[in-house]
């Protein structure tokens, strides 16, 4: 790529992420208000084109959202240690809940349009958990994707009590981390198996 196209790319990413905030903003002002695209290009300061050009049509926005959401969870965990189960969960949890009134729109507009995430927390809890396998943490005839489908299934039922406002942030969390202990516990190879049921013992269901 020539300097001249590579300075265009970030004019272009600079102007996205400019897009995505006036977005965020526009949810915050109003939780249930109609998001068009001429709104977030007023607010943005850009053409409606350029919306259009550079996230797509109103059901793309959400798509737009969720990808910066992964972008947001994988620099993170990249910080925190991927390689652990119990902060993958944790740092989901926080980023949904650290701005709540984006966050559950944004899950509501997911599931009315039925949008597949081309990325989600799942692939980070399924590869943490095959490195808790490799290091001998898990027994070695656990399937570590089947284990991690089940805790982020939990995690999703969860998510959408939090969603629903049935649970605050505090419960939201402790059911995640809950569904994950109990999983990795029934996993647990011999040598850290008390080591894993250690914070079931020191708490009841949350």
């Amino acid at each position: 790529m020539t300097a001249e196209g590579g300075l265009r790319e970030q004019h272009k990413a600079r102007r996205r992420m400019r897009i995505l905030e006036a977005t965020r903003e526009l949810l915050r002002d109003g939780p249930d208000s109609v998001i068009s695209a001429e709104r977030i290009a007023e607010r943005a300061q850009v053409a409606p084109a350029t919306v259009y050009n550079l996230i797509g049509p109103r059901e793309k926005i959400w798509q737009a959202l969720a990808a910066g959401f992964m972008d947001e969870l994988e620099r993170r965990l990249a910080v925190l240690g991927a390689d652990d189960p119990r902060e993958v969960v944790r740092s989901t949890v926080r980023l949904f809940v650290s701005d709540p009134v984006v966050s559950r729109r944004m899950v509501r507009e997911w599931e009315d349009s039925g949008l597949v995430l081309d990325r989600s927390p799942l692939t980070q809890l399924r590869q943490a958990m095959a490195g808790a396998r490799t290091q001998g943490f898990l027994r070695a005839d656990i399937d570590t994707d089947a284990l991690a489908a089940v805790v982020g299934t939990s995690c999703v039922g969860a998510l959408h009590q939090w969603v629903a406002a049935l649970i605050d942030d505090d419960r939201f969390l402790a059911r995640a981390l809950f569904a994950l202990d109990v999983a990795l516990a029934a996993a647990a190879a011999d040598p850290h198996r008390d080591r894993l049921l250690a914070p079931l013992r020191t708490r009841g269901a949350p």
